[in-house]
């Protein structure tokens, strides 16, 4: 059993990828701001900050903008972290805008999901204590949030975010029952691959934001065409109108399209059996 993102490492893609980052449409940006050349914490901590305070300034509260986060610090307690869940309750309390405390917060915060998506990993990582993102990191992140926000006024609107593919009629017994047996499917979930979630849903298009400081690679395009299949698979209405796979980085600045027709048959179901395995 593993996610979306853990099972792409698990599987080796065709030359170029199952979805080749070069069909993608690029189109480029350009508000005039110079980014800082350093910064002082690890790209993922950067890259959740910037999504959860993306959806924090579009409106969500911040409990629902940062509830893998929080989800995390309660898996984090159980496990033996003591204060976890305390000290993330006390950071979320920190983050009411773009200002400096509420960034720091938010990159201190978000180190609390590793404990949801990679437990034993967590053990390993560094505390919520040990981050403090500098001032440069800080001007980067509020730039960031608000080239998002600025992105989505023009392609929006968000109609769900945080979205995964538990079936319409969910059952959770029937999901621990795919679990424990490793066989069947709950919704777009399976045996091999029963945890994952993206970030947006605008009416037609599927949205992933990366902050890498490079253009997209096939575990990014593999990634988007697996959670539309998912998507599909889920039979949840919200799916149905899906036509496009999206990508925005707000460090380059730059959107990815994609039109699903371009994908082929062969392809979808190929990594419907061999990757999802359904």
């Amino acid at each position: 059993m593993s996610s979306v993102t853990v099972r792409i490492g698990q599987i080796k893609q065709p030359r170029g990828g199952y979805v080749k980052p070069s069909e993608f449409e690029m189109i480029k940006l350009d508000d005039g701001v110079i980014l800082n050349p350093v910064e002082n914490i690890h790209g993922t901590i950067t890259g959740m900050a910037v999504d959860y305070l993306t959806r924090f300034a579009m409106g969500d509260k911040a409990v629902d903008a940062f509830a893998v986060s929080v989800h995390g610090a309660v898996i984090a307690e159980n496990l033996g972290m003591n204060g976890a869940l305390d000290g993330a309750e006390e950071l979320l309390k920190g983050i009411r805008g773009l200002d400096d405390v509420s960034i720091i917060n938010a990159c201190k915060l978000v180190t609390f999901d590793a404990w949801r998506r990679n437990p034993e990993g967590a053990m390993l990582g560094r505390g919520y204590d040990e981050i403090n993102p500098d001032k440069d990191t800080i001007q980067n992140i509020r730039t960031f949030v608000k080239r998002s926000t600025a992105f989505w006024e023009k392609y929006g609107p968000v109609v769900r975010d945080g979205f995964t593919f538990e079936p319409a009629d969910a059952d959770k017994e029937e999901c621990e029952r795919v679990k424990e047996t490793h066989t069947g499917s709950f919704g777009g979930y399976t045996a091999i691959v029963d945890s994952g979630d993206g970030d947006y849903l605008t009416k037609d298009t599927l949205w992933d934001f990366k902050v890498t400081k490079s253009k997209p690679a096939a575990k990014h395009t593999l990634q988007l065409l697996m959670y539309w299949i998912m998507g599909q698979h889920s039979g949840q209405e919200i799916y149905k109108g899906i036509t496009k796979l999206g990508i925005f980085n707000p460090r380059l600045n730059i959107i990815y399209l994609l039109d699903i027709s371009k994908v082929s048959g062969d392809i979808i179901k190929e990594v419907e059996e061999n990757v999802i395995c359904y």
